[in-house]
C-alpha cells in the first residue's frame, strides 16, 4: 500500500500530480495524471488532454495519494522505476 512515507519506493503511474517548481518557469502549474515514467522523465496527461514530458530533476512534484498531498523533489525520483523500488533514500 502506498503512504507518505513509501511513496518514492512505489509505482507513480496513475497518480495525481501538480509541478510547483522547476527550473523551467512554464513548467510550474502543470496537473494532470502520470501515464509514464522513464529513468529521468514523468509523462503526465494533463487536465486538457495533452500529455507533457517533465524532467525529473529539474521540477519538484506534489503527488495527491488519498487526500493526501506529499511533495516530493524529483532529484529524489531520478533512476529507473524498478531500481528505486530497492533504493535506499538518505532523507526520505
Amino acid at each position: 500500500m502506498r503512504t507518505p512515507e513509501n511513496l518514492v519506493h512505489h509505482e507513480l503511474i496513475g497518480l495525481k500530480v501538480n509541478v510547483v517548481g522547476s527550473s523551467n518557469p512554464k513548467n510550474i502549474g502543470i496537473k494532470g495524471k502520470i501515464v509514464d515514467e522513464t529513468r529521468d522523465t514523468l509523462v503526465i496527461e494533463k487536465l486538457d488532454g495533452r500529455e507533457a514530458k517533465m524532467i525529473k530533476e529539474e521540477n519538484v512534484f506534489v503527488f495527491v495519494l488519498d487526500r493526501k498531498m506529499v511533495k516530493v523533489d524529483g532529484k529524489i525520483l531520478v533512476g529507473r522505476p524498478e531500481d528505486r523500488i530497492k533504493k535506499k533514500f538518505k532523507n526520505w
